[in-house]
């Protein structure tokens, strides 16, 4: 799924260029790439881990929540809660 992602952008983020992390994020949020938002986000990546919130937020993900949840993020936890008492 991630083969939408420009293929330098890529290099430079392995090479640990911030920016380039930081627009992969981007991109994959608006994507909807779970998958490579949580890659950055188990790596401690706050910014990606924010949008996973967002994005199982909107698409009312409850597992993905109660994963995030689980690991300590108290916004999906509030967000969970938020979810679950409407």
């Amino acid at each position: 799924m991630t083969d939408y992602l420009p293929t330098g952008l890529r290099a430079l983020a392995e090479a640990g260029d911030s920016d380039a992390i930081d627009q992969l994020i981007e991109l994959a949020a608006e994507q909807g790439d779970m998958d490579l938002l949580r890659t950055f986000a188990d790596a401690g990546n706050s910014d990606a881990a924010d949008l996973m919130v967002e994005l199982a937020t909107e698409n009312e993900d409850m597992e993905e929540l109660r994963r995030l949840a689980n690991a300590g993020n108290t916004t999906a936890a509030e967000q969970l809660t938020e979810l679950t008492t409407e």
